[in-house]
């Protein structure tokens, strides 16, 4: 077996780099080992390939065009580097959800292997949760139900399959699905799986009471059954947002539809995947921390993200939890979480009751309140242009307090976000540019995830590596237009961050 050395990219900054960002060589190394395919390998795999789509199929035609459609407007998806995501990469971390750096933590580590070594059984779960219900699993449902302080507890595979369970069944015919214009994929899948018509699929503007307000007075106005209670509504949202790094007014959602659904049939489902381990006493959640667990009718939690295990629970009523087990698909019609995951979850949510995780988001949360707070005077003194580099609304004003608290993901908005990343990339940072349709157009982003495991250090590198990348292209964008000549001031870094790069 050979050993390959891959670098890690570096840009090359020009006056057509915004375009096309060329990479090479740079000072980081990963090696991973390389398999040697033989001949007799290649012409197998090209005998597979043969037998199972034809050259110039209509299949491989129709894909092939999508595929270079989205090529062609800088919007294909690819699975990054693999170097990139691991452990021991030299990058620094401002990509992932490990939030709390709990899947680096040598005590979690430890307190799994002690745990998985004494259990009677680790490997795989038998089936379905309908056909092998093991005291595991049920265990773990009671111990959540205690811990989020809830009615009834279901454990799904992930958030995506229990958002996706929630919403194809437990809306009725002749219901109304109002949703928050940023809500996650999963739910989309979910409410089109449905008996809801898509006439009662309606949109709200992210995080807008106001707007909110309209459409649940309008759909009262258009079903006599609302007014009457004889259907039901239900609004979904989420605590935190994945890629805005935006909270839901939660409170102000939960009075407006008792305001306006006095006949208690309008109900509030809410997605803390972003916000399970961070917030909250002993980190459960938003809706712990605002008191409104009476008043919140599914919430759902996933072990993926700060709590660095796997699965989700849906906290809900002993009716609807009987119900999805009924009609929730994504449920039924799957293997559950095998004994590993589940005692995997488990030691994470001891790192949660032992106040450890408490401890990190406290730390988490300092370090995203410096990162916003460093960068925003510098993108004004050093009188980068909005249009190339800027902070999202709801962070670019400092004077404003906000009823919010900090939030560890950071969308950096730029029309550039593929440069903008793979020139933190060459520096040793790990910021991933996001563009539609996973944002609206217009809204061009490098999302930038911080984490309890970094430093004020990494974030002055990063702060550091944006201004730099963003006078870069300032001046190549100058150079490349004769007639127009524009002096950049020169405006000295604190030099506590002048010095980390």
């Amino acid at each position: 077996m050979q050993i390959r050395l891959q670098p890690v990219a570096s840009v090359q900054t020009t006056p057509t780099s915004l375009q096309t960002t060329r990479l090479i060589p740079a000072r980081h190394f990963f090696i991973y080992p390389r398999r040697e395919f033989s001949s007799e390998d290649s012409e197998a795999r090209a005998r597979v390939h043969s037998t199972i789509m034809h050259s110039n199929s209509a299949l491989e035609k129709s894909l092939s065009t999508a595929l270079a459609s989205r090529d062609e407007r800088w919007i294909r998806r690819r699975l990054p580097d693999p170097n990139t995501s691991s452990s021991s990469s030299p990058l620094i971390d401002f990509n992932s959800n490990d939030y709390l750096s709990l899947s680096n933590s040598s005590k979690l580590r430890s307190h799994l292997l002690t745990k998985l070594s004494a259990a009677p059984d680790i490997l795989g779960s038998g089936g379905s949760r309908l056909l092998v219900n093991s005291r595991a699993h049920a265990a773990l449902e009671a111990r959540l139900v205690d811990f989020f302080h809830g009615e009834s507890a279901l454990l799904f595979n992930s958030g995506f399959d229990a958002n996706v369970g929630f919403f194809s069944c437990v809306p009725q015919p002749g219901d109304v699905v109002v949703y928050d214009e940023y809500i996650h994929a999963s739910v989309h899948d979910g409410i089109r799986g449905s008996r809801v018509t898509r006439s009662s699929l309606l949109a709200f503007a992210h995080n807008s009471v106001a707007d909110l307000r309209r459409v649940l007075e309008k759909s009262r106005h258009e079903h006599a059954s609302l007014r009457m209670a004889t259907a039901s509504l239900f609004v979904s949202v989420e605590s935190l947002y994945s890629m805005d790094g935006t909270f839901s007014p939660l409170r102000e959602i939960a009075d407006l539809l008792d305001e306006l659904f006095p006949l208690k049939n309008a109900y509030l489902i809410l997605d803390e995947a972003h916000s399970t381990g961070i917030y909250g006493p002993l980190g459960r959640g938003r809706v712990v921390e605002l008191g409104l667990e009476g008043r919140v009718l599914a919430r759902l939690h996933t072990f993926g993200k700060a709590l660095a295990a796997s699965g989700a629970v849906v906290i809900t009523s002993t009716l609807i939890r009987d119900y999805m087990l009924n009609y929730a698909r994504s449920l039924i019609y799957t293997t559950s979480l095998s004994y590993a995951n589940i005692i995997a979850a488990d030691c994470s949510f001891d790192m949660l009751t032992d106040g450890t995780a408490q401890h990190l988001s406290k730390h988490l949360l300092d370090l995203s309140s410096y990162f916003s707070d460093t960068l925003r005077p510098l993108l004004l003194s050093r009188r980068i242009p909005p249009a190339l580099v800027r902070l999202p609304s709801h962070l670019s004003d400092h004077s404003s307090q906000s009823p919010f608290p900090p939030s560890p993901i950071v969308p950096v908005l730029t029309a550039h976000p593929r440069p903008l990343s793979t020139y933190l990339l060459a520096l040793g940072m790990n910021a991933r540019p996001i563009t539609w349709p996973t944002v609206p157009k217009g809204k061009d982003r490098v999302r930038v995830c911080l984490h309890a495991g970094n430093t004020r250090d990494d974030v002055d590198r990063l702060i550091m590596g944006i201004i730099k990348w963003a006078e870069e292209t300032m001046r190549s964008q100058e150079a490349s237009v004769p007639a127009v000549s524009v002096g950049t001031r020169r405006v000295a870094f604190p030099g506590a961050i002048e010095s980390k790069l």
